[in-house]
């Protein structure tokens, strides 16, 4: 009895887990996230800032992305608290307003990696993040709930494709409509 309790409890902690890491990995940061870091890397002005940052001292990489990741975080945790206590509109436009530093912060990261590895505890902590993340990964519950998603995401780009090719293809009987309707449109108000 007391064995099926704490194996219930233990699936229930890895499920609240999975959950929470596929909420961060597949909204936030595949559907929000990533796009702006993508436009972040792709911006002149920050190819410069890269080229600087290979220059600067290693120290001062550490302490510089230890404070945007610090701040991050605790925009991330007052921003769930508002939500907590009912202020859910302010929580989320606080969160969605960390969004883009994150995505600075992760940007920096990529591009500072080299120098931050040096930093033996640093580079042993990132370690042991991604032994947790990989072994999330390998949980027999995140596997299924993967394969689901993949099967809703196949269903909802099946169905965006199917609006797209039905209401807004070139020859579609519907964008036909539109523009009869703006044409007409177009001649009687022509006409006054």
């Amino acid at each position: 009895m007391l064995s099926t309790i704490k194996h219930k409890l233990i699936s229930l902690l890895q499920l609240i887990l999975v959950l929470i890491y596929i909420l961060f990995e597949e909204i936030i940061w595949e559907g929000i996230s990533k796009p702006i870091y993508e436009f972040v890397h792709s911006l002149k002005i920050l190819q410069r800032v890269e080229y600087l940052l290979h220059a600067v001292n290693a120290y001062v990489i550490l302490v510089i992305f230890v404070l945007m990741l610090g701040l991050v975080e605790a925009l991330g945790i007052y921003a769930g608290l508002l939500f907590v206590s009912g202020k859910m509109w302010h929580g989320l436009s606080l969160y969605l307003t960390k969004i883009p530093i994150a995505a600075f912060t992760f940007w920096m990261f990529r591009i500072t990696e080299d120098k931050l590895m040096t930093f033996g505890w640093f580079k042993w902590l990132y370690g042991k993040v991604m032994a947790v993340i990989d072994w999330l990964k390998s949980l027999d519950i995140y596997i299924a709930t993967m394969e689901k998603l993949g099967v809703y995401k196949r269903k909802i780009k099946a169905f965006k494709i199917d609006i797209k090719e039905k209401y807004f293809s070139k020859e579609s009987p519907f964008v036909s409509k539109i523009k009869r309707l703006y044409k007409v449109m177009k001649e009687s108000l022509g006409k006054k």
